[in-house]
């Protein structure tokens, strides 16, 4: 996206605000002067006197004949106050704010609608607010991740590891019995545990690019049509067929049936998946009983 186009689709919002605490809602056409008042023209002008008095104006204050700078400044004003009230619509946004300048949240939104509404293509829209997300997305998915790290940098398990592990690379003897020439980079050390721990970080997955929204949105028809041909195929195999489920797909309904996370479900040990899985939770019936063997053998425990 241009960034003509981000301007144009931020600023707006961000001179709306602006012109809504420090300025009545007639400033934002022509600043602080009369648009009518700029050409030399009373509000009853008709078009054709409004572009006749533009011309005279604009011919006097053109920076190629007169150099002076206010003249120059003046000209744009001229210019700016003509492309408002040469247009009827614009021009009568202008008129009504001037009669009702009280309504000022009105009368702002009605020029921005015309000003910038129809100069903004809807795709740079939307391409911008699906990358701002983005970014604010992956920002907080590093956050995220890097605060689960430390907190568990800080607990006594992860040092009682750390410690365990220097051991085991010193076989069995502390950095202080082996002296100073053979004791080991401890921060090399620090760092691959960090690596093998970050994989069993729960709840703040390491960021991706491809997890990002705007990649999402671009690969959306691929996701969409694949899911179609998943669902087409469950039907087939398990609607049509009555194969029996397989070893992923029992798992997948499993999980599903008891509210079970896809990271929390990797961790459990295989045995206590295949149990779950024999129990073919993915049944009501089934279900309902398990349910009620946990609330009795929680019970029991109290």
């Amino acid at each position: 996206m241009e960034p003509s186009a981000t301007i144009r689709w931020c600023a707006p919002t961000l001179i709306l605000l602006v012109s809504l605490l420090i300025q009545p809602s007639t400033s934002i056409y022509c600043d602080e002067d009369d648009c009518y008042d700029l050409l030399g023209v009373s509000q009853s002008a008709n078009a054709s006197e409004i572009k006749k008095s533009y011309y005279k104006l604009s011919l006097k204050h053109h920076p190629d004949k007169n150099p002076d700078p206010e003249s120059k400044k003046l000209f744009v004003k001229i210019a700016n106050a003509y492309e408002i009230l040469k247009d009827e619509a614009t021009r009568a946004q202008y008129d009504y704010a001037i009669e009702h300048p009280e309504e000022v949240f009105y009368n702002t939104a009605r020029y921005y609608h015309a000003y910038y509404g129809h100069k903004t293509d809807t795709r740079a829209v939307l391409v911008g607010l699906l990358l701002l997300l983005s970014v604010f997305q992956y920002l907080n998915q590093w956050t995220r991740y890097n605060q689960a790290i430390d907190m568990v940098k800080k607990t006594p398990a992860y040092k009682n590891k750390l410690k365990a592990l220097e051991l085991e690379r010193n076989g069995g003897m502390t950095n202080k019995k082996k002296g100073g020439n053979k004791q080991i980079n401890n921060k090399k050390m620090e760092e691959d545990f960090s690596k093998e721990l970050e994989l069993q970080i729960k709840g703040a997955e390491k960021p991706s690019l491809w997890e990002l929204l705007v990649i999402r949105f671009i690969l959306l028809p691929y996701t969409i049509g694949k899911l179609l041909l998943w669902n087409v195929g469950w039907l087939w195999r398990y609607g049509v067929r009555k194969a029996p489920y397989s070893w992923e797909d029992a798992s997948y309904l499993t999980r599903r049936a008891l509210a079970i996370p896809l990271d929390s479900w990797t961790y459990l040990d295989e045995s206590t998946k295949e149990d779950l899985v024999q129990k073919r939770l993915w049944k009501k019936s089934n279900l309902e009983s398990y349910l009620a063997d946990v609330r009795k053998e929680s019970k029991r425990r109290r």
